[in-house]
């Protein structure tokens, strides 16, 4: 009988951090990636999952919005966990509520800063290299009914140099994401009541 915990990860593009991930719990005793969920049916992260034999499902708008598809098939799966993984839609009241602190977030700065709806990839990067930020980092949060604004689980820092680009924040910044998130993830899921 399979009792390990099982998590889907919601992603919508490349899958550098769906990788680590993937890759993190790949041969784990206790935790499983379930199944991949996303939103662009040509992101590169489909092929990724594909590679670790993570089944996948591609939904649009009207099935995450209008109807409990996606809730139905997370419930008949057994998933414990979400973890967002660069997905950019707003998760829907009805999931956020029936995974109350179970629905996990990164974003790639220091939250409340550089937070919010347009605040992802770049734009972040781009935004905290014009504040003239001396450090940045990511952080990882529950996710609620506002972009960003559910509480913070863990924050991990890094020096900005004022020579510093927008391309080589966002360097710095990914490291701690796939340094950190899985084991975030990993902590998170092994001690939950």
């Amino acid at each position: 009988m399979d009792l390990k915990k099982k998590i889907a990860v919601f992603a919508s593009g490349t899958g550098t951090n769906a990788e680590r991930i993937f890759e993190h719990f790949k041969e784990h005793p206790q935790i499983e990636v379930a199944l991949l969920f996303s939103n662009n049916a040509s992101a590169g992260v489909l092929n990724i999952a594909k590679h670790y034999k993570i089944p996948t499902v591609v939904f649009n708008r009207s099935e995450f919005y209008d109807s409990n598809a996606i809730l139905n098939r997370l419930v008949r799966e057994e998933i414990e966990w979400i973890v967002l993984a660069g997905f950019m839609w707003l998760v829907p009241e009805s999931l956020v509520n029936a995974f109350p602190n179970k629905i996990i977030n990164i974003h790639p700065a220091l939250l409340p800063k550089f937070g919010g709806k347009g605040m992802y990839g770049m734009h972040v990067h781009e935004a905290v290299k014009a504040a003239n930020e001396t450090i940045s980092g990511i952080s990882i949060h529950f996710v609620n009914q506002q972009y960003d604004e559910g509480s913070i689980i863990a924050q991990y820092s890094c020096q900005i140099e004022h020579s510093d680009s927008a391309a080589e924040i966002a360097k710095k910044v990914q490291r701690l994401e796939h340094e950190n998130y899985p084991k975030v993830i990993e902590e998170l899921v092994l001690n939950q009541v």
